[in-house]
């Protein structure tokens, strides 16, 4: 990036009367633009009747405006050699692009025009519902995915929006009617939801007003208090086979449910989980079970906080026959760090590892914007990414045994098991 940005990040932050907040970073590294529009409009918000309602009006929402046409969206975004890309999560649709500075007001157009006014027109819809349906199956015959899927729905419970599919199953999909995409789409598509941040090679007041230009006119209802229901933490160890004949691999989902992205412990909890399965190859639990024992084709473990609780979860991928004895040593690496915390050594080291990572977030236009995204999203303030090194040398070695200990439980750990006859003696 620009040596502008050699002191930090320096966003305008500007809110509209409609709600909409801009957000615009310039840099002049290279002559482009990154957009990404966030609409807090996720699976969270589905009717429970209706998993993968979020994610196939995504998948069906730039087929058509009531200004251009699938054909002209997709010449147009093609005549300036960029992609738009849709996107959903628990919380979110994201709208994002990539584009040449000389074409970020015609393509900040289309992501408007995309995002406001989408027209779902009824083949469309039956065309994207049944490519879903399609990678619905795919994900089904993936030993991964189902492990982690399972996983999921075991920590938090199916009807919880963490717990059930994202995408849906191929019965909600059927179910899910032109009516009910363009009844989501009007309910929380609106800008009193959006956080639209710009990064490149543009002057911050020119974008602020190309946008407030665009989103002029654009109305809806006030933005809500955001609530997650907690999850359901169990109190015993809960294991469940999901059998998948002709698998040459069994995948391992394990983890617990931890805490919310704004808890102050969250930066003890990220330090905690880059000692077990991040730091190096792959933390205490590659070192262990691939590096030392040569059970495993990847062993991690990944910690996702967000608005609600979010899950710990530790992966491994391994040959059928060394299911047990991966388990075993997932057990002890994980009652090892919640009985006796991290050692010096690994403290610093992580400490010094995740503080030399802070500007690989801020290598490109599109980092930048995904890290302001998530600033916005939780209040972190623009001068994050100054604060982050400090937040993280002021973590204790104590502060980290602490999280390891209230984390970190064999016996309640939940753990999803896919692959050929795993054989563990699950849940029915």
């Amino acid at each position: 990036m620009s040596s502008t940005l050699a002191a930090g990040l320096s966003p305008v932050r500007q809110p509209l009367d409609n709600g909409a907040v801009v957000i615009v970073q310039e840099t002049s590294a290279t002559p482009a633009v990154s957009i990404n529009a966030a609409f807090l409009a996720g699976s969270l918000y589905e009717p429970d009747d209706l998993p993968g309602l979020a994610h196939l009006t995504a998948r069906v929402i730039d087929r058509g405006t009531t200004r251009r046409s699938a054909e002209v969206i997709a010449g147009e975004l093609d005549e300036r050699g960029v992609s738009l890309r849709i996107a959903t999560t628990r919380h979110v649709m994201t709208f994002s692009s990539t584009c040449l500075a000389e074409d970020f007001a015609d393509v900040l157009d289309i992501i408007v025009d995309v995002a406001r006014c989408p027209t779902f027109p009824e083949a469309e819809l039956s065309k994207r519902r049944a490519e879903s349906i399609t990678a619905i199956r795919q994900d089904d015959d993936n030993p991964a995915v189902q492990a982690v899927e399972t996983l999921s729905e075991m920590l938090y419970g199916p009807s919880h929006p963490y717990g059930r599919r994202a995408k849906g199953s191929a019965d909600s999909l059927e179910r899910i009617t032109r009516d009910a995409v363009w009844r989501f789409h009007t309910r929380y598509v609106r800008p009193a939801v959006l956080s639209l941040v710009i990064v490149g090679d543009v002057a911050p007041q020119q974008a602020v007003d190309l946008a407030a230009q665009r989103l002029e006119g654009w109305s809806g209802a006030p933005k809500r208090p955001i609530v997650v229901p907690p999850p359901h933490v169990g109190a015993r160890r809960r294991v469940r086979d999901v059998r998948m004949a002709g698998k040459s691999q069994t995948d391992i989902a394990y983890g617990f449910t931890t805490i919310s992205r704004l808890d102050p412990r969250y930066y003890a909890y990220w330090m905690m989980n880059n000692i077990l399965g991040q730091f190096g190859l792959g933390g205490r639990l590659a070192d262990n079970i691939r590096e030392r024992q040569g059970m495993a084709y990847y062993a991690f473990s990944s910690f996702d906080p967000t608005v609600g609780e979010g899950p710990l979860v530790i992966r491994a991928g391994v040959d059928p026959n060394n299911v047990q004895r991966t388990l075993d040593a997932i057990d002890d690496e994980v009652r090892k760090l919640g009985e006796d915390g991290p050692t010096p050594a690994e403290v610093e080291e992580t400490r010094g590892y995740l503080v030399g990572s802070i500007p690989r977030l801020l290598e490109t236009n599109y980092s930048i914007a995904v890290f302001l995204q998530s600033c916005e999203q939780f209040n972190l303030g623009l001068d994050y990414d100054r604060r982050l090194p400090a937040l993280i040398q002021a973590v204790t070695r104590e502060e980290i045994s602490a999280a390891a200990r209230e984390a970190l439980h064999p016996e309640r750990a939940a753990v999803a098991i896919a692959g050929p006859d795993p054989g563990t003696g699950s849940e029915p």
